[in-house]
C-alpha cells in the first residue's frame, strides 16, 4: 500500500511531528517502490536538487578516479560484523563437558537440563549490541533495522544450539521437550525484557539468576528443581508465548540506538 500524499511530503519536508512508525513504513516502502520515489522527487526543494545532482557528481568522479574494488571475499569478511562463532563454540563445549560429566557422576542433577534453559543466552546477548558490532550505527539506523533483524540474529544461534541440545539430549536421557521449552522461554523472556533495560543486560541478568537461583542449589541437594520436570513443560510454553506478546507490543523500542545497550 503506497503511503498517503500528505505523509510523503511531510517526509521530504522533514517534518518533525511525522512519527517514528510512519518514517519506518515510508523508508521502507521507498526501497521497492520506484513511482514512490518520483512522487517522493516532486516535494524536493530545488536547492536540494541541485546539491544531490552535486554529490551523484562527486560519487561518480569517485568511482572512476578511486581505487579497484576489493575482491569478494574480503569484503565478505567485513560484512560478516557480529561474530557468533567463538560464543556458538564456548556454548558447544560446555554442553559437552555437561554430557561427559553426566557419564563419570551420574548420581548428579544432569547438567545438561540445568544448562538447557541459558544455552542460547550468550549468543543471544551478542546478536543485538553496540558492543561486539563495530557497525552497530550503521545497522541500527538502517529502515528494516529492529525485532526483525534481532529475530534473524537469533534464530541463527538457535539453530546451532537447539541440535546441541538434541544430541546432548539423546546422550543423557533427557526428553526433548523438557530441555526445549525452557531454552525458548528465555530466549523469548530475554528479547522481550531487552526491550525495556537492552538484550545484553537482560541475557546476562537472567543467565546469572538462572545459575544463582536453580542450578547452584541442584547440585548442592543433588536434586532435578521441579521447573524441570516433565510437567513444568506447559508453564515453559505459557512463559514462552507471554514474552512473545510483550516483545510484539514493544517492538518500536528495538528501532531505538540504545536499545541494544
Amino acid at each position: 500500500m503506497h503511503p498517503d500524499v500528505a505523509v510523503l511530503a511531510r517526509y521530504a519536508d522533514g517534518d518533525p511531528g511525522l512519527d517514528e512508525a510512519s518514517v519506518w513504513s515510508v523508508e521502507s516502502h521507498l526501497e521497492t517502490c520506484a513511482d514512490c520515489r518520483a512522487r517522493l522527487a516532486e516535494h524536493t526543494p530545488d536547492d536540494v536538487h541541485a546539491l544531490l545532482d552535486l554529490v551523484t557528481a562527486g560519487i561518480d568522479r569517485g568511482v572512476t578516479d578511486g581505487p579497484a574494488p576489493v575482491p569478494r571475499r574480503r569484503l565478505s569478511r567485513r560484512r560478516f560484523a557480529v561474530s557468533l562463532a567463538p560464543w556458538l563454540t564456548m556454548t558447544g563445549a560446555v554442553l559437552g563437558c555437561a554430557v561427559l560429566l553426566h557419564v563419570l557422576y551420574p548420581d548428579l542433577p544432569s547438567l545438561v537440563l540445568l544448562l538447557a534453559p541459558v544455552a542460547p543466552l550468550p549468543g543471544v546477548a551478542v546478536s543485538w549490541t553496540r558492543r561486539t558490532d563495530p557497525a552497530w550505527e550503521l545497522v541500527a539506523g538502517t529502515p528494516r533495522a529492529g525485532l526483525g533483524l534481532l529475530l534473524r540474529r537469533t534464530a541463527v544461534v538457535l539453530a546451532v544450539v537447539i541440535p546441541l541440545l538434541a544430541v546432548a539430549g539423546a546422550r543423557t536421557g533427557a526428553p526433548l521437550a523438557v530441555l526445549l521449552t525452557p531454552c525458548l522461554a528465555f530466549t523469548a523472556a530475554s528479547i522481550a525484557l531487552g526491550a525495556l533495560i537492552g538484550v545484553r543486560r537482560a541475557a546476562t541478568g537472567l543467565a546469572a539468576v538462572w545459575a544463582a537461583a536453580v542450578v547452584a542449589p541442584s547440585l548442592a541437594t543433588a536434586q532435578v528443581p521441579a521447573l524441570l520436570q516433565p510437567g513444568g513443560t506447559a508453564a515453559w510454553a505459557a512463559v514462552a508465548v507471554l514474552a512473545a506478546g510483550f516483545t510484539v507490543a514493544r517492538a518500536d523500542r528495538f528501532r531505538r540506538l540504545t536499545s541494544g545497550d
